[in-house]
This record gives structure tokens, C-alpha cells and sequence, in this order.
């Protein structure tokens, strides 16, 4: 129970964080600046469990936190509302990344039974711990709620969206590799992109695309295996392997009156005109 409450803790604070920054800055900016939560994913990794150094990855960290600074600074110095949108979507990204190093250090490979339970455990304290507050600041008047105006509707299909996409993420890598699962949540960012220019005509330029292009680059270095440089090497070998294989082609007469190649097809090799 202590151990889940931590995980609920930091789950309600990523979320928080997520959603509030998702009324800051367009969605595609907030799913790009999630999406580097896989450096800090490695970054912790490498400190806490102890994983391999893998030296592109570094540059990869790199790439991401770059773009994260170009995206900080998209609108300029004066608007802090654009900086404060994405210190929030880039602290989310970070509680993510500590959530599932937590989880991988304290909780080990889990069963499917005990991964249901737990999450079972961390959605009870998330109703018992956080019903109370929304109901004394409803009845305190701090926050005013309209039921009637509430777009019920977008709840629900939120609510199953994310139900959905936390259960493909937490029991689908039973069934497939990670890395596939993981290029689904980069693969969202240009489906974003297209959603945000046609329903709000969001524009794309600048160090605005810059950032999200850094980002997207960085993700793409992360998920590059430990021991990448051996597979460069297969492929160079092979290339030569092939190359040494090739079938010798013969050799062209050649003009004995010259001592040239005879590449005329109007000559014999005597040097007679056919």
C-alpha cells in the first residue's frame, strides 16, 4: 500500500501537470514535449538500474532537451505563458519517466495478475484520496461546478481512450516488442500536427517546428538497440561479401596491331573494317 501510494502520487501529479499544460499550448506541442520522456526514461535507467551506456543515446538526451529549449522560447521571451505551458508538459514528461523506473525498480517483472492488481490498488486510492477534494471545494463554492454544461460526451470518449491506451501500454508487451509500442506514441505527433491545422489552423514554422523536428530526432536515437555499431559492421561486411561473390567479368580482345582494347564493333580484333 505504501509503495502504491507513491505510484498514485506521482501518477495524479503527471497528469495534472499534462492535462493543465493541454490548455497552455496546442496539442501537438504537448505531445511532442511528452514524447521525450523516453531520454529521461534511459537517463534513469542508467542511473538507477544500472543499463548499458550506449553513447548515440547520449546524443539523443541531447537532441531532446535542445528541443524542449527551442519550443520554451517559440514565442519569445516576453510570453511566459508559452514558457510555463512547456516547463509543465516537460515536468510531465519527467514525473513519467520517474513513474516507470519506480515501477521497474520496486515492483520487478510483475505477472498479469499482480500488474491488475496493482493498478487496481493505485485507481482506489486515486477515488478514495481525491473525491474528497473535489467534493469540499464543490461544496465550498471555491470551484463551481454546472452539471448541465459539463460536455459529457467528450468525457466518456476521453475516459475510454485513455483506458484503452494505458491498458495496450502496461499488457501489450506480452504480445509484442516494446519498441513497437513505444513508436506509437511519436507516431501521434504528425497525426496531431494534421488534426491541429485543420480543425485550428495551427501553424508550424520556426523554432516552433524546429523543436518538435529535435524532439521527434531525439526519440527516434533513443530507441536505437545497445549494440547498433555490430550491426553497421554486419552490413559493411556483407557488402563486400557480395562484392568478392560477384561472377569475374571476361576480358575484352584486344587489338594486337595498337595493343589496345579493340571496343569497335566495326573492326576485327586484327583491326580489319567487317
Amino acid at each position: 500500500m505504501t509503495r502504491c501510494c507513491l505510484f498514485c502520487l506521482l501518477w495524479v501529479v503527471t497528469n495534472y501537470m499534462y492535462v493543465y499544460s493541454l490548455r497552455i499550448l496546442d496539442c501537438t506541442d504537448v505531445m511532442a514535449l511528452y514524447s521525450a520522456h523516453v531520454s529521461f526514461v534511459y537517463l534513469l535507467s542508467w542511473v538507477i538500474l544500472h543499463d548499458q551506456f550506449v553513447g548515440v543515446r547520449i546524443v539523443a538526451v541531447i537532441l531532446c532537451n535542445t528541443g524542449i529549449a527551442l519550443l520554451a522560447y517559440m514565442d519569445g521571451i516576453t510570453k511566459t505563458k508559452t514558457l510555463g505551458g512547456v516547463v509543465l508538459a516537460a515536468a510531465a514528461a519527467a514525473g513519467s519517466a520517474v513513474y516507470k523506473v519506480l515501477f521497474k525498480k520496486v515492483i520487478g517483472e510483475a505477472t498479469f495478475g499482480q500488474v491488475s492488481f496493482i493498478f487496481t490498488i493505485i485507481a482506489l486510492l486515486n477515488t478514495v484520496l481525491l473525491s474528497p477534494l473535489v467534493a469540499a471545494f464543490y461544496f465550498s463554492s471555491y470551484e463551481v461546478i454546472e452539471w448541465r454544461y459539463l460536455p459529457w460526451p467528450n468525457l466518456v470518449v476521453a475516459a475510454a481512450l485513455s483506458l484503452a491506451a494505458n491498458l495496450l501500454g502496461n499488457f501489450a508487451i506480452a504480445f509484442t516488442f516494446e519498441i513497437f509500442i513505444t513508436l506509437g506514441l511519436v507516431l501521434a505527433v504528425p497525426v496531431s500536427a494534421v488534426l491541429d491545422t485543420k480543425w485550428y489552423a495551427v501553424q508550424f514554422q520556426g523554432m516552433k517546428l524546429a523543436g518538435v523536428v529535435l524532439i521527434m530526432c531525439g526519440f527516434f536515437l533513443v530507441l536505437f538497440p545497445a549494440n547498433w555499431p555490430e550491426y553497421i559492421t554486419k552490413v559493411l561486411r556483407w557488402g563486400r561479401h557480395r562484392k568478392r561473390n560477384q561472377p569475374r567479368q571476361q576480358p575484352e580482345p584486344v587489338d594486337y596491331r595498337t595493343g589496345l582494347i579493340s571496343r569497335s564493333h566495326l573492326r576485327s580484333p586484327s583491326g580489319l573494317i567487317r
